[in-house]
C-alpha cells in the first residue's frame, strides 16, 4: 500500500451507469443528457454483441459520444475503454473538443461494474485525470425482485452501487414498490435511492460521491443502525454489524468500529494480504482510519476488489467521532475471518473490534 496522495478534486469525475437487462438505462441517461449542464459531457456506451441498436437511441453529439462494441466493457474490451478515455482527454486538452468536464459510462446488462473501477483505479496514465466519481444502478420496479434473485450479475451491480435509480415505479402497485425498496435495503442498507418516474431523474444522481470521511462514516452508521434494528439490539450490543444476504448470491456488507489508532505500516500490510487472498470477492471497501503516527488527520480509503487507491490524508476530522470506520461489501466473506485477520496481521487490539454504536456526525 503505497503513501497518501493528494486531493484529486481537479480529476475529471467518471460515472459508471449500469443496472441488469431491460432496467431502464438509455432512458435514464437520455434525461441526463437533455441538461445543458451536461454538455461538457462525454459518454461512452458498451454494447455486447456485433449488432448494437441501443446507441441509436441515445441523443448524444457526435464528439460527445463512443461506442464500445463487440464485446463486455468489464472483460473483453477494457483496453478498448483505457483507450477511449486517454483519446477524450487528449482531445480536450488539444482544444478538438470542448473542455471535459465528466464522463458517463453506460455498461451492458450483464456487465460486472467492478473491473471498470479497477481500470479507473489501477491505470497510472488515467489516474492522473480521472477519478470514479460515482456508481448508479438502475433497477426495474416490475422485474427486479426476480431478477436480483435468479442472477448474480444483477445483485453485484445493486452491491457496488454508491445510488440506486429504481425505474418503471409507474407501473407497479405502491405495495409491490415498497417491497422492492424493502428489498434493496436489505441488500445495499447503506446506498442512496431514487425514484424516476418515466425515466425523468435529477441532475444531483450524477453528484460524485468520493470516498471521504462524511461518506465512510454515513455508510458504517446506516450498517450499523440496520444491523440494531433488524436483531433488536440496544446500544450496547456487539454482535458485529453484519448482514448476511444468502438469497442474494451470498452477498453481504459488515462494518468495523475501531477505538483505538492504528500503525499503518502493519494496516497497510493487512490491506496487501486481505486483497491478495479474498480480493475477488471484496466487492468494496471503504475506510476512515485513525493512525498512531498522525492521530488528527485522518486517512479515507477506497478499494474494489484487489485494487486499491492510494490513500488520502485528510486536514481534520469531520466530526467529534475520531474511532477508526472499516467498511465492507463482500460475497461469501465472513465478518469473523476479516476480524481474525485484523488482529492477526495489523496488530488491532480483538477487544477494540467490540465497539459500541458510532456518535452521531
Amino acid at each position: 500500500m503505497s503513501a497518501p496522495d493528494p486531493s484529486s478534486d481537479a480529476k475529471i469525475p467518471v460515472t459508471v451507469l449500469t443496472g441488469f437487462l431491460g432496467s431502464g438505462k438509455t432512458t435514464v441517461l437520455n434525461c441526463l443528457l437533455r441538461q445543458p449542464s451536461l454538455a461538457g459531457a462525454a459518454v461512452i456506451v458498451n454494447e455486447f454483441g456485433a449488432v448494437g441498436l441501443d446507441h441509436l437511441l441515445i441523443e448524444a453529439s457526435e464528439e460527445q459520444f463512443t461506442l464500445l462494441d463487440n464485446g463486455c466493457i468489464c472483460c473483453t474490451v477494457r483496453g478498448d475503454l483505457v483507450a477511449t478515455l486517454k483519446e477524450l482527454d487528449a482531445k480536450s486538452r488539444a482544444g478538438e473538443t470542448p473542455p471535459l468536464s465528466q464522463v458517463i459510462i453506460e455498461t451492458t446488462g450483464l456487465a460486472d461494474p467492478a473491473p471498470i473501477l479497477h481500470t479507473l483505479m489501477a491505470e497510472a496514465e488515467l489516474m492522473t485525470r480521472f477519478r470514479i466519481g460515482s456508481v448508479v444502478t438502475t433497477v426495474d420496479a416490475v422485474n427486479g425482485a426476480a431478477t436480483l434473485h435468479r442472477h448474480p450479475e444483477a445483485a453485484k451491480q445493486v452491491a457496488v452501487a454508491d445510488r440506486l435509480l429504481i425505474t418503471k415505479t409507474d407501473l407497479v402497485s405502491n405495495e409491490a414498490l415498497g417491497d422492492m425498496l424493502q428489498q434493496l435495503e436489505h441488500l445495499a442498507p447503506a446506498v442512496e435511492q431514487t425514484i424516476a418516474r418515466n425515466g425523468e431523474v435529477d441532475l444531483d444522481l450524477l453528484a460524485s460521491l468520493p470516498a471521504d470521511a462524511a461518506d465512510v462514516t454515513r455508510i458504517a452508521g446506516r450498517l450499523e443502525a440496520a444491523d440494531h434494528h433488524d436483531h433488536g439490539c440496544g446500544p450496547d450490543c456487539h454482535h458485529g454489524h453484519d448482514h448476511h444476504h444468502d438469497t442474494h448470491h451470498g452477498i453481504r456488507t459488515f462494518s468495523f468500529v475501531i477505538d483505538k489508532p492504528v500503525e499503518w505500516g502493519a494496516f497497510a500490510r493487512w490491506l496487501d494480504y486481505v486483497a491478495a487472498l479474498k480480493g475477488e470477492d471484496l466487492l468494496r471497501f471503504k475506510g476512515l482510519v485513525r493512525t498512531t503516527d498522525d492521530p488528527e488527520r485522518p486517512l479515507v480509503l477506497h478499494g474494489v476488489q484487489h485494487v486499491f487507491h492510494p490513500p488520502a490524508r485528510l486536514d481534520r476530522w469531520p466530526s467529534a467521532d475520531r474511532r477508526t470506520r472499516l467498511v465492507f461489501i463482500v460475497r461469501d466473506i465472513e465478518r469473523e475471518t476479516i476480524a481474525r485477520t485484523l488482529v492477526k496481521f495489523a496488530a488491532i487490539d480483538a477487544a477494540s473490534l467490540a465497539s459500541p454504536v458510532l456518535a452521531a456526525a
